[in-house]
C-alpha cells in the first residue's frame, strides 16, 4: 500500500477507518436511518444526501466537522453531537460506504447532455477543471483510499445543488485547501443545475 492510501486510511486521532465494523455499524447507525435510510438511499431527496457506498473516511470527517463547528447545519450538527465515540462514528461510516452505491434516475436528459460536458471537460473559459479529474468515472469516486473527494454520482440533485451553492457562497468552507469553493465561484448557477442534474441521474 502506498503512503498516500495509508495516510488516508488512518483518520482523525489516529483511527484506522479499516477497522471499522460494518454490522456493529449497522446497529449504530440507527439514529441516521430517518433521514438516511437503512442501507443510505434518503428518504426525502430533497432534503437530505444518499450516503449508500460513501468513503467512510469522508463520512467520518464530515460528521467531525459538523461536530467541531467547521460545517455547519441545524439537523446535523445536532445529530453530529449524539455520536460521542469516535469508535461508533467509524462503524457508521464503514457500514454506509458498504452498502450498494448510490444510483439515480434521469429526468431532463437535455440538462444532463450540458452537466455530462461540464462533469468531463469543465469549462475551460472560465477555468473550471472536469469535475471527472477528481471524483472518477461516472462520480463514482477514485476509491476508499482517495477518500478527500467524495462519491457524488447517484447523489439527491437537490443536496448536490445547495452543497455548490453554499461553497459558492462562502457559507460551507471545510473543503480542502478551498478547492471546491473556488470551482463553484467559477460556475454559473445553470451550470449548477445542468452539473447536479447529470450527477443526480447516475
Amino acid at each position: 500500500m502506498s503512503q498516500s492510501a495509508q495516510a488516508d486510511q488512518v483518520i482523525a486521532g489516529g483511527m484506522d477507518i479499516s477497522e471499522g465494523d460494518p454490522e456493529a455499524g449497522k446497529t449504530k447507525s440507527e439514529l441516521c436511518h430517518g433521514c438516511h435510510g437503512v442501507d443510505g438511499i434518503s428518504i426525502d431527496p430533497t432534503t437530505f444526501p444518499n450516503l449508500a457506498g460513501q468513503y467512510a473516511g469522508y463520512i467520518f470527517k464530515q460528521v467531525q466537522d459538523f461536530q467541531l463547528g467547521n460545517r455547519q447545519d441545524d439537523t446535523m450538527s445536532a445529530m453530529a453531537a449524539m455520536v460521542t465515540s469516535k469508535e461508533d462514528l467509524r462503524d457508521i461510516a464503514v457500514y454506509f460506504q458498504s452498502q450498494k452505491k448510490m444510483k439515480g434516475k434521469p429526468t431532463n436528459t437535455a440538462l444532463a447532455k450540458d452537466g455530462a460536458k461540464i462533469f468531463k471537460d469543465g469549462n475551460p473559459k472560465s477555468g473550471v477543471y472536469g469535475c471527472v479529474n477528481c471524483h472518477g468515472e461516472n462520480g463514482k469516486g477514485k476509491g476508499p483510499n482517495n477518500s478527500l473527494f467524495p462519491v457524488i454520482g447517484g447523489q439527491t440533485k437537490a443536496y448536490l445543488v445547495k452543497q455548490l451553492n453554499d461553497l459558492k457562497s462562502g457559507k460551507r468552507t471545510n473543503d480542502p485547501a478551498g478547492m471546491m469553493a473556488d470551482i463553484a465561484k467559477k460556475l454559473s448557477d445553470k451550470e449548477i443545475q445542468a452539473v447536479a442534474e447529470y450527477l443526480s441521474g447516475l
